[in-house]
């Protein structure tokens, strides 16, 4: 039976600093998920940062960074990462913060889920999020026959009420459970 992992990656950015920002070996991470079933991918989907027509010199280090990241996930065995783009929507006015909106990655991974699911390619859906617009694809993979597990953060990074009740399993990532994935 096979199994597929899906990434949220600005949502894992997120609960792995909650828990301390370890540095993660995504091949452990992916094979231990997986588990006890053959993994057929891992799919990660996240942006590289916005940049403008005269980035700082931090930015592009940012930027170069993240890049050479997303490279060495695709080096991975068994690893796809699917990059979205990260557009600026203005200025915050209260915090005068730059707004940014990630475009095409929630509907690269509702897609995926539901075209592997169609295809009966997956029989088992780990999904590493917080977002409910993925509703809909999990739902399609319900329908399908394939049981879908959620790993997710707690406190501020608590999944949507909908995507909990409807996913199958559910698992809280902890920096004790992501210290056995360290580099």
């Amino acid at each position: 039976m096979n199994a597929a992992i899906f990434i949220d990656g600005g949502y894992f950015d997120r609960v792995s600093r909650d828990c301390g920002s370890p540095r993660i070996d995504f091949g452990k991470l992916s094979a231990e998920l997986a588990r006890p079933h053959e993994l057929l991918r891992t799919y990660y989907y996240h942006c590289l940062p916005y940049m403008g027509p005269n980035p700082s010199e931090q930015d592009q280090e940012r930027y170069d960074n993240k890049h050479r990241f997303f490279n060495a996930l695709t080096r991975l065995n068994r690893f796809e990462v699917r990059e979205g783009k990260l557009e600026y929507r203005g200025t915050d006015r209260e915090t005068e913060r730059p707004i940014f909106e990630q475009k095409r990655v929630d509907i690269y991974l509702g897609v995926d889920l539901a075209m592997l699911a169609v295809k009966q390619r997956i029989h088992r859906a780990i999904l590493v999020t917080g977002d409910s617009d993925f509703l809909p694809a999990i739902r399609a993979a319900k329908n399908e026959g394939v049981l879908v597990h959620l790993y997710h953060g707690s406190g501020p990074q608590q999944p949507h009420k909908d995507l909990w009740d409807e996913v199958d399993e559910r698992t809280t990532i902890t920096p004790d459970l992501l210290s056995h994935f360290l580099l």
